[in-house]
């Protein structure tokens, strides 16, 4: 089996980082407060991983990612992620995200009813909270009931998820609702 590597990477929103085995993306990482804390995340997901220059495909999914965080609406069909160790249905859930347009965003009980079960809101929550790509599954985009900003577990929380929203644009006058709830 391939080791997992890793790369850190600047964007509009803070230093990432990206991981790979092979290849196929393990994970993403969104700003921690340091490098320290970036490293430890990092080593959370993989002890031995290792710092790396990244490769053709990683580098691709790399300039993406910076920029998607700088306003630019891309598209990550192509980029080969390793989903083989999620669970069924947070693949499922995932499948779904994936067809969130950039700029857009759906709720937790959407895409639950898109599953065919409006009580899967909470599987849904959970698989946002475990997504291990976070900007390329655009967990961000996944809001509560009404508009309520909802959860958001990477690094800075409801914060985080905030700025990538202004960032698409998603909270443009003429994409709210005329009468909030």
């Amino acid at each position: 089996m391939s080791p997992t590597l890793y790369h850190l990477f600047d964007t509009a929103v803070g230093r990432c980082a990206l991981l790979w085995r092979g290849e196929r993306l393990t994970g993403v990482l969104l700003p921690a407060e340091n490098d320290g804390a970036m490293s430890r995340a990092i080593h959370r997901r993989d002890a031995n991983a290792a710092a790396a220059a990244p490769e053709p495909f990683a580098a691709a999914a790399i300039e993406k990612v910076r920029r998607l965080c700088d306003g630019e609406p891309v598209g990550f069909s192509d980029t080969p992620l390793d989903r083989d160790r999620i669970e069924p249905l947070a693949n499922r859930i995932y499948d779904i995200l994936l067809r969130v347009p950039f700029g857009e965003t759906t709720t937790y009980g959407a895409i639950a009813e898109e599953l065919g079960d409006k009580n899967l809101s909470r599987a849904v929550g959970a698989a946002m909270g475990a997504n291990p790509f976070p900007i390329i599954i655009p967990c961000h985009r996944v809001t509560g009931a009404g508009g309520k900003m909802g959860g958001f577990s990477a690094p800075g929380g409801a914060m985080t998820k905030r700025r990538l929203l202004e960032i698409e644009g998603a909270f443009a006058a003429d994409k709210l609702p005329l009468f909030g709830g």
